[in-house]
């Protein structure tokens, strides 16, 4: 039984994002643009698409097509 514990906080400290690093915050932000059918893009969106969030911590924006 005491294994089980160990497994838990082994477990509870690879998934614990580390500062600096949002591998995890990016990847659900890229996952909630993809649900909203947008797309991240580099340096900005292109003439015919609104930003509709962020891609990640260090400013790649999620943009869509305009209605």
């Amino acid at each position: 039984m005491k294994i089980h514990y160990l497994l838990i906080v082994l477990l509870f400290l690879f998934l614990v994002p580390v500062p600096g690093n949002g591998w995890i915050i990016n990847t659900m932000r890229r996952y909630y643009c993809k649900i909203r059918n947008g797309r991240c893009a580099f340096l900005g969106c292109l003439a015919k698409e609104e930003q509709i969030g962020r891609c990640s911590l260090k400013g790649r924006k999620c943009c869509r097509k305009k209605n």
